[in-house]
């Protein structure tokens, strides 16, 4: 099937309304896994040249974002969730190296939350992995990447709070 970006989003829609919760989730990460493999999706919503993030949609009703993200050069960052929303990542070219995390401690007022590795895998072009509600983990770039990204809500509106990495045996500090 070929997706537009208009049938793209109805799918990850209708999926959404008729199985709430994760099991419409997951129905969204096997749409992402066909844009993927659609080289005309990924041509015209994906090219190289797209900036970190670009929002190609966003659904009034549901509030679900659609994004290309465009990384040039290495790139990492820390543990972190989605707050109260969760994510899907799509990755379209180049690899990240994704690292599992395992919660310690939730972030409290001032003070960050505490996360201990858990295990890392190589996202290649055509995986798609759902970070569900709560779910700690952190992209590593070593070179150009892009990405299909859907988010439960649009993260530029969330406020968000940090974690620290921590080994094991300061997780019960």
């Amino acid at each position: 099937m070929t997706f537009t970006l208009e049938n793209f989003a109805a799918a990850c829609r209708q999926a959404l309304k008729s199985h709430p919760g994760t099991a419409g989730r997951e129905k969204v990460l096997a749409l992402v896994k066909q844009a993927l493999a659609d080289p005309a999706f990924v041509s015209a919503y994906l090219p190289p040249g797209i900036p970190e993030r670009h929002l190609l949609y966003e659904d009034a009703e549901l509030g679900f974002a659609i994004l290309a993200h465009g990384y040039v050069g290495p790139k990492g960052s820390k543990p972190h969730d989605h707050g109260p929303s969760w994510a899907i990542y799509g990755q379209a070219a180049g690899e990240t190296i994704m690292t599992a995390w395992d919660c310690v401690a939730r972030p409290t007022g001032d003070a960050p939350g505490k996360a201990v590795a858990n295990h890392d895998y190589v996202m290649k072009p055509g995986d798609a992995y759902l970070y569900d509600v709560g779910v700690l983990h952190s992209p590593e770039r070593k070179g150009d990447t892009r990405l299909l990204r859907i988010e439960g809500l649009n993260m530029a509106k969330v406020k968000r709070f940090p974690y620290e990495a921590v080994v094991a045996s300061q997780a019960a500090e």
